[in-house]
């Protein structure tokens, strides 16, 4: 039985995570895997009362695992929930966030092709959540085909399903605590030329709360990452990618 752990990353969501558990947690349960499975979600220092909804959402849902970490952004909350996935025995690591704008109803596509494929990556190709959003995709698709050197429809997609054996092994390029992991491992999955599948998902407006992530702080982490993309490049060079 295929063991499935799903990675939330949540800061200041006291308005969406509920309903994000409630959504996700029957998804968890479908794919228990002998009762291995998780739902985790990463509290990345909320100053909400995200913390408090989610002790009490774990003494109704036993699958349900709950951390908390110093807030240090989206990027460092992901990592930490992949780390802390592929520790207990996931055999398979799904990743999407915990504004409401991912539909669980969409996730058994991806589970069905699962053996076929290294990475399946959700592809907003219709979005809601608003023109400059859009925009700093498409600048981040750019400045990963100049310095990745490919071509990824949409790196970023909060929707990703993973073999734990590919995701370990493409982890240990990206520096500690990288605030634009997801987009980099789209890219190195590509660069190692291994098994993806981009699937088309559906991707609503934010359900609640406030973006914690604009476009502006992007911006800004991806004028930062320049110089990490540089270093994964050579780095994948040096190993024949």
């Amino acid at each position: 039985m295929d063991v499935l752990y799903i990675v939330i990353p949540a800061y200041n969501e006291e308005a969406n995570i509920e309903e994000t558990v409630r959504g996700w947690y029957p998804v968890v349960e479908r794919c228990a895997g002998g009762g291995k499975s998780r739902l985790v979600v990463v509290n990345d220092g909320s100053r909400d009362r995200t913390g408090e909804i989610l002790a009490d959402l774990q003494k109704e849902f036993p699958m349900l695992v709950a951390l908390t970490k110093e807030n240090g952004g989206h990027g460092p909350a992901v990592l930490f929930g992949y780390r802390y996935a592929l520790k207990h025995g996931a055999d398979y690591v799904f990743q999407t966030d915990s504004d409401g704008q991912t539909l669980p109803s969409e996730f058994h596509k991806f589970w069905e092709r699962r053996e076929k494929y290294d990475f399946l990556n959700g592809w907003r190709r219709h979005r809601e959540d608003g023109r400059d959003r859009v925009v700093v995709t498409r600048t981040l698709r750019l400045v990963i085909r100049l310095l990745m050197r490919v071509n990824v429809p949409d790196a970023n997609t909060p929707y990703r399903l993973m073999k734990s054996e590919g995701l370990r092994e493409n982890l240990a390029f990206l520096p500690p605590d990288f605030q634009l992991p997801n987009a980099a491992l789209s890219a190195i999955y590509k660069r190692r030329k291994q098994k993806i599948c981009y699937m088309e998902i559906t991707f609503r407006p934010r359900q609640g709360g406030v973006n914690s992530i604009n476009p502006k702080r992007v911006a800004l982490y991806g004028m930062r990452a320049i110089k990490d993309f540089s270093k994964i490049d050579k780095e994948l060079r040096r190993k024949g990618f």
